[in-house]
């Protein structure tokens, strides 16, 4: 005999809400129809999967280990419904979309009107986090696609592309180089570099198009690093250095209002491609390559 989904769906409550009691609430069944569930998950385990006290429950070993691939089954299951939902109609319902700081303050504004004029049936749930984060939810099943930029590791993954966005030098509106038409790489190397903090693809695909090293610390002070685009630009502005900006956040006023000029690379290739990715396989993926079709219009 195997698990139902019913039982796998009240250990993720249980798990989530740590008593009984709220774990029925939140599946809408009595507290003795949820324990009742629970108990025949552990019998068809053969081992339990909470350790029940006053104080609520807690997952054991083998309830930890049963949480994890539950949360991929429920999510598997949750796909095929949608799929079955969706298949005459195409990004409709629920979509889960995750998308880089970077891109999400710059791209989204003009695509979700476009979004909602085009398909307003979709439901579109939108999680901003870090390249990394992303695709670790995107391989979970707890993400439907993700709107990243390349180069990146796509291993198990599946993409469409949307844009090609160019990397621009931002400099101090005083500083010396803006005499030039644009700024080469080796320039940049001996002024004080100042970047998005690790974890930041935009970092990484900067440094890559200049073939650049990462600013290191002097002697006991650490490099400067910025949390999110709009630091950068004031650090810049405030004459702490120079660094490098998305061509769209620029097309988007991030500059306008800091004592800041930009100039283009004068690099082989400074750019970054942002892409619609997906996992390999997915009956998501013809939404992925109709969401990525829809915001190269925006």
């Amino acid at each position: 005999m195997l698990p139902t989904i019913r039982q796998l769906q009240y250990l993720k409550l249980l798990a989530e809400h740590g008593a009984f009691g709220r774990a029925a609430e939140a599946a809408h069944v009595t507290q003795p129809t949820l324990s009742a569930g629970i108990q025949e998950l552990e019998r068809t385990l053969g081992a339990p999967v909470v350790d029940r006290a006053r104080s609520g429950v807690i997952l054991t070993a083998v309830g930890e280990a049963a949480l994890a691939r539950a949360n991929v089954i429920l999510n598997e299951a949750e796909e095929l419904v949608q799929s079955a939902r969706n298949a005459a109609q195409p990004l409709t319902g629920r979509f889960r979309l995750g998308v880089i700081p970077t891109v999400a303050p710059f791209l989204l504004p003009k695509a979700l009107p476009i979004l909602r004029a085009r398909f307003p049936k979709l439901r579109l749930f939108l999680r901003e986090d870090l390249t990394q984060r992303l695709i670790a939810a995107l391989k979970a099943g707890q993400l439907d696609a993700a709107l990243i930029a390349l180069p990146f590791d796509m291993a198990g993954l599946a993409h469409a592309h949307v844009s090609d966005d160019e990397l621009m030098a931002a400099l101090p509106s005083n500083h010396r180089l803006l005499a030039g038409g644009g700024s080469l790489p080796v320039e940049l190397e001996g002024e004080d570099l100042i970047l998005l903090e690790d974890g930041h693809c935009l970092r990484d695909h900067a440094l890559a198009a200049c073939g650049l090293k990462p600013p290191k610390a002097t002697g006991d002070e650490e490099a400067f690093a910025a949390t999110s685009l709009p630091t950068l630009v004031q650090m810049v502005g405030s004459g702490l250095g120079v660094t490098f900006l998305p061509a769209m956040a620029v097309r988007a006023g991030l500059t306008d209002a800091a004592p800041v000029s930009v100039r283009p690379l004068r690099a082989d290739h400074p750019s970054r491609e942002i892409v619609v990715a997906w996992r390999a396989g997915s009956s998501r993926g013809a939404e992925g390559r109709l969401l990525a079709q829809t915001l190269q219009d925006a």
